[in-house]
């Protein structure tokens, strides 16, 4: 058997406690059809991987007995997205009426990144190698 750190990950399920309104922003700012979905869940493709939007309430039975952590318990993670403009991707995201958490903005390690997040705080970046 190969090792788990050889293999892809395949699909990242994110806990939303307003899956329509999440729904709707991943079709719109992401310009996304979902794959699957039913009353509870709504599964998009990023072409390496796929997330999986999960209503709050049904989490619990696939982490028990691990607790479910409330948005409000702050991000402990954020997804990055390489582009080739960073300032021309965020005039976008505006236009969609995304809000940027910051950026963009030139870091020191060579690239230019700008932050937003989901309506279920989820955090996604967008980043610019600038060199």
């Amino acid at each position: 058997m190969r090792t788990l750190g050889s293999m892809n990950v395949d699909v990242v399920t994110l806990f939303v406690e307003e899956l329509k309104e999440t729904r709707v922003f991943y079709q719109e700012v992401f310009g996304l059809t979902a794959v699957y979905e039913d009353e509870v869940s709504a599964v998009y493709d990023f072409g390496n991987m796929s997330i999986n939007l999960l209503q709050i309430s049904e989490a619990h039975g696939l982490i028990q007995p691990g607790q479910v952590a409330p948005r409000e318990s702050g991000s402990r993670f954020q997804f990055t997205i390489r582009v080739d403009d960073a300032d021309a991707v965020c005039k976008e995201l505006v236009r969609r009426g995304v809000v940027l958490l910051n950026g963009p903005m030139d870091r020191p390690w060579g690239v230019r990144t700008a932050a937003f997040a989901d309506p279920a705080g989820h955090v996604w970046e967008i980043a610019q190698q600038l060199s």
